[in-house]
């Protein structure tokens, strides 16, 4: 298994229980078929430019540990999300 990082920017205008949901569907993607590592969530952030016309977003890092596979099917559900603006997914090891 690989070292990952996953950073990824939610949409500051959702209310709280909506933003919990977005990390949670993350967390879940990642243990059905890696390990979980830790959680850190930074916030409401400036963004250093406009992204559709939102100034602010919530950032969240994730550490996990998976198969090469996962973050293919990680990236393709994260573009696929409403409340996600942006995403990137880093490999550790390299």
């Amino acid at each position: 298994m690989n070292d990952y990082e996953v950073m990824f920017i939610i949409n500051a205008t959702l209310e709280d229980e909506q933003k919990e949901a977005a990390i949670e569907m993350v967390k879940e993607i990642i243990s059905a078929e890696g390990e979980l590592g830790e959680v850190d969530v930074w916030g409401t952030r400036k963004l250093a430019y406009p992204i559709e016309k939102m100034s602010e977003g919530y950032y969240v890092v994730i550490q996990f540990k998976a198969k090469s596979d996962l973050p293919k099917e990680l990236d393709r559900r994260l573009k696929i999300s409403d409340s996600i603006i942006r995403h990137i997914i880093v490999n550790k090891e390299k």
